[in-house]
């Protein structure tokens, strides 16, 4: 088992917040501030306080710099050290990890299989160290936006175990992912059908079947996957039976489309434009999540699609179930029916879990006896 590199410490995760609360705390308030004297005649002493909000973001962009030096240089703790740390990570990529990639690549993260809190290499080596129990059978876990492979332990003191081990007592070898979900679905499409080709051909023993199972955004990485190999056919294609998406926002989640909406209203007017500019800043990830992926990304031709939903109603066609689903996505988005009737997935079988919300989804005991039924 191995990591790439040191990866990056808890001294690097200080200078990007230092970085942010320069360019987006500091300078809102500023630009807040003004924008509200202005409106009512300016006010006396401006020369003094430009001057100090000018002082301030020049200290923390010195100490930005410092803390990223020593960073670079493999000082302090790493920041997977440790679950808390290993969330922040995730969290942070998953809100701005397209700009990780290109200005902080340290604290991006590379899409990886993961056992115990590690990346392993796809090597046979590593995947056999990593796998001792590997079965011909892989299924593969994708988690969703701001995510890690941790959440799939979530839920885990109401049902006593987790997917993965319902999946394993069933034969299956589950293999969890972590990826920068901060970056475009189809990218993260493209670099899981790189892995899966990858795996597959290192796998200890050879593989006959393989499932996808996704949670939320992590379904539409598996579907823009399937895009991918419908243009350059991969073996890995072949051997998919069976997709299981757990509350995907197939046509895209309101959510998202609301924070787009409130942060062009935002910006319109000088007082609030700052606030605009917070909002706004989020990762192209999270732009996917407003329309999710539309026919064009058809459907693996060997698979059977399970596809799950949840609402905070016990009963689906409850008129605030309807409305808010999960509380990120609502059910005919995790069905992929859009107004007109057409289907995504015609054929596909349909679970509807009432009572409870987007991250209820994970471990839930329907969800157990549904995996139990679907993957024999």
């Amino acid at each position: 088992m191995s990591q790439r590199g040191p990866g990056p410490g808890v001294l690097d995760a200080l200078s990007l917040l230092t970085e942010v609360t320069d360019e987006l705390v500091l300078r809102s308030v500023r630009d807040t501030h003004d924008a509200w004297a202005d409106r009512f005649g300016g006010y006396p002493g401006r020369a003094i306080t430009s001057a100090v909000y000018a002082g301030a973001g020049i200290g923390l962009r010195v100490a930005a710099a410092g803390l990223d030096r020593a960073g670079a240089a493999g000082l302090g703790p790493r920041l997977d050290g440790g679950p808390r740390g290993r969330f922040v990570r995730s969290a942070v990529n998953g809100l701005i990890g397209d700009s990780l990639a290109v200005e902080r690549p340290r604290l991006a993260i590379t899409m990886a299989v993961r056992v115990d809190g590690h990346d392993v290499a796809l090597t046979p080596e590593d995947l056999a160290a990593a796998f001792p129990d590997a079965t011909g059978r892989v299924v593969v876990l994708h988690h969703g936006l701001c995510e890690n492979e941790s959440y799939w332990e979530f839920g885990r003191e109401r049902t006593g175990t987790t997917y993965a081990e319902t999946l394993a007592s069933l034969g299956w070898t589950p293999v969890l992912l972590r990826a920068n979900t901060g970056l475009t679905v189809r990218e993260n499409g493209a670099a899981l059908s790189a892995l899966l080709d990858r795996l597959v051909g290192a796998w200890p023993v050879p593989v006959d079947r393989v499932a996808l199972v996704g949670h939320s955004m992590g379904g539409l990485v598996v579907r823009a996957a399937g895009a991918v190999v419908s243009d350059h056919p991969e073996p890995w294609a072949d051997l998919v039976s069976d997709v299981v998406t757990l509350g995907t926002p197939h046509l895209g989640a309101p959510i998202a489309r609301g924070i787009g909406h409130g942060a062009r209203g935002l910006s319109r007017l000088p007082e609030t434009a700052a606030f605009g500019r917070i909002l706004d800043r989020r990762s192209v990830g999270v732009h996917d999540l407003v329309d999710g992926l539309a026919d064009d990304v058809p459907a693996l031709p060997h698979a059977r699609y399970r596809l799950v939903a949840a609402t905070l109603t016990e009963r689906e066609r409850h008129p605030v179930g309807h409305v808010v689903g999960d509380l990120l996505v609502r059910p005919p988005s995790a069905y992929g029916r859009d107004r007109r009737g057409r289907e995504l997935f015609p054929g596909a079988d349909i679970l509807h879990l009432g009572r409870t919300d987007h991250f209820g989804l994970l471990n839930h005991p329907a969800v157990h006896d549904a995996l139990r039924e679907w993957l024999v």
